[in-house]
């Protein structure tokens, strides 16, 4: 699979922004190198800061992070500079990284003796033994299970970076101590470093809180409470194109449509085991006539009762059910974040219930309309990673060994590449999960298909087999979006709100030269509407050039000129955006040339006769 071209700005150094640059999943040097890092940085901050005392420290996508305790201190940015000075040092002077295994009971008298009262609690928190220490020389240990390198030279001292400052509670819990976060960055080389830092400055760039408001798609009204998203009129009209395009593709695949409750009474969130394994997540019941009601978190029960509506037969199966279902989630308030973290948001929800023998091909056409509908919105990049059976789980070793292998053979038949995560299923079933990558090079998790062996024992779902028996369907979950907020909000990133055509809000935007072309231009906007071109016209009596800059500022695909010999001669001057002025074509002409890319998925200036050299 190789993704498609996206348009970018001139400004940006495509070379920078689409070099493939390591990951944690594929270059045990980076992970190593990070987790090293992490520590050295730990280390420097109790050599500048002696009374600082140290909590978690792990690697993650893009670097690592550590916690501190200050009892007093306020950590700064010129502080990071000296931390990051002193992280110099010691790797310049090549300690040696060294393992040590020890008793639970030697490691609680040494972590006293240092008076590390969280690493006294992270030392409760770990189930196994020995317990391992990594020290780096004779000066400095830490709780740990590695991987390390050999000796802190090993470290690409210009490949790191201190980033940023931040406030975190311990365990993640408010009535916790608030502790101080570090966060840095670590590559293999300045290089890489350097494009990283790149694909930073164009990801601000491109940043959909800030585009989002710029072009009139959405906003987050704090007044109304945070995390609640409000579609304006444009965002909503993309909405709706998204939502009839997903629609259209789910009837296509053999798909029904479902459409159920935003809160349930609260006996069914204990059959689901959300208020056992999930309540965290959930608001707070609210009392309906003495009973308790939720909203919902998730869609899958109510799936499950329509299932268990009427009595179902093998010849029913498999069945089917889509729904774009609303859900609400309980999220901190400091973790929302614009589209990507929100409380209420839309899954692009489905579940299929089939025979075992059904489920390796309802997977692969699970597989087909998550390419087909990604492809659509031009992500067409995946890396595929395959989860497989945790420690603690429901189901026999029968059932979870024909849905592994059910995943395996779809993935095998979509001849996909891809990576397996040992033990990291769920524990209701294995999985198989895809992220989407951006115009610069970012990972996105979306797409997802789950094997669910809990859901239908619970509702005890069962189906009369070809011998009369009761059998468990199994189900699948599965999402290609992830949600609606979430997959626009990677959208808008992906574009830089440069949107395609057939999905832009706004295609075409006419332009009078004066006032007294605005009749003609209104003439010819109902004709395109028509015939469904989404089109205005500019009204602000501007001057040409101010609306043109002002039609480019609002990323519109096309601009029609309008002046005398156009109206005489029933024409349109064409301008593209960022690509410069095409002429003058047949009004008829144009829109048909529109309406042709629109249905094909390609811009206007790919369709015959009205191609244009785009600019170098």
């Amino acid at each position: 699979m190789v993704a498609q071209d996206v348009r970018q700005d001139k400004s940006i150094n495509n070379a920078d922004l689409t070099i493939e640059l390591p990951t944690n999943d594929n270059s045990p040097k980076l992970l190593r190198i990070r987790h090293t890092t992490a520590h050295v940085m730990a280390m420097a901050v109790q050599r500048l800061f002696p009374d600082a005392q140290v909590t978690i420290g792990p690697w993650i996508d893009n670097g690592f992070y550590y916690d501190f305790y200050f009892p007093e201190k306020k950590l700064t940015d010129t502080d990071l500079k000296l931390i990051k000075k002193e992280m110099d040092k010691i790797i310049k002077a090549d300690y040696p990284i060294r393992r040590e295994e020890v008793s639970r009971d030697e490691a609680k008298v040494r972590i006293l003796a240092m008076n590390e009262p969280y690493k006294l609690e992270i030392l409760d928190a770990i189930k196994t033994e020995p317990i391992t220490i990594y020290h780096i020389g004779e000066e400095w240990w830490d709780l740990c299970a590695g991987p390390h390198v050999e000796s802190t030279k090993q470290l690409p001292a210009r490949g790191i970076e201190l980033q940023s400052l931040a406030g975190a509670y311990w365990r993640g819990d408010e009535k916790n101590a608030m502790l101080q976060r570090v966060y840095g960055t670590a590559w293999e080389s300045l290089d890489q470093l350097k494009t990283y830092k790149k694909r930073l400055e164009e990801a601000k760039r491109r940043d959909h809180r800030v585009l989002g408001k710029k072009l009139g798609l959405f906003s987050i009204q704090e007044s109304a409470g945070g995390g609640l998203v409000f579609w304006h009129a444009k965002g909503g009209r993309m909405r709706r194109i998204i939502e009839d395009f997903w629609k259209k593709a789910h009837v296509e695949g053999g798909y029904e449509l479902l459409y159920t409750p935003h809160m349930a009474n609260l006996n069914l969130w204990k059959t689901s085991g959300h208020v056992d394994f999930y309540k965290d997540d959930m608001f707070q019941t609210m009392t309906v006539e003495e009973e308790e009601y939720q909203i919902k978190p998730m869609n899958c029960p109510f799936h499950c009762l329509v299932f268990k509506d009427v009595t179902r037969s093998y010849r029913d199966l498999p069945i089917r059910w889509a729904e774009l279902g609303t859900v609400y989630r309980y999220e901190r308030s400091g973790t929302l974040h614009g589209l990507m973290r929100v409380r209420g948001f839309t899954q692009d929800d489905a579940h299929i219930f089939c025979l075992p023998s059904q489920l390796e091909d309802e997977i692969v056409r699970v597989l087909d309309l998550t390419e087909k509908i990604l492809n659509k919105f031009g992500f067409s990049k995946f890396t595929v990673m395959l989860s497989t059976r945790p420690e603690e789980s429901v189901g026999d070793d029968n059932i979870w060994e024909k849905a592994t292998t059910a995943l395996i053979g779809a993935l095998d038949r979509k001849q996909w590449s891809y990576s397996v995560d040992k033990g990291g299923g769920a524990f209701y079933g294995p999985k198989i999960d895809l992220k989407i990558q951006d115009a610069i090079g970012r990972q996105w998790q979306c797409s997802t298909v789950q094997c669910d062996f809990n859901l239908p024992q619970r509702f005890d779902l069962q189906y009369a087999a070809d011998d009369q028996t009761k059998q468990q369907p199994i189900m699948l979950h599965r999402a290609i979006f992830g949600s609606l907020e979430r997959f626009f909000g990677i959208l808008i990133e992906n574009t830089a709100g440069d949107f395609p055509l057939w999905l832009a809000p706004v295609q075409i935007r006419l332009l009078p030269v004066t006032d007294e072309f605005r009749t003609y231009c209104l003439e010819v906007k109902q004709e395109m509407e028509a015939v469904g071109i989404r089109v205005e016209v500019d009204t602000t009596g501007q001057r040409l050039a101010k609306q043109i800059r002002t039609a480019e500022q609002d990323k519109i695909p096309i601009m029609a000129i309008i002046g005398e010999e156009e109206r005489e001669k029933n024409m349109l001057a064409l301008r593209f955006r960022k690509i410069g002025d095409l002429g003058v074509r047949e009004r008829e002409k144009v829109l048909n040339g529109v309406k042709d890319a629109i249905e094909r998925n390609i811009e206007l200036y790919e369709v015959g006769g009205f191609e244009v050299k785009k600019e170098e």
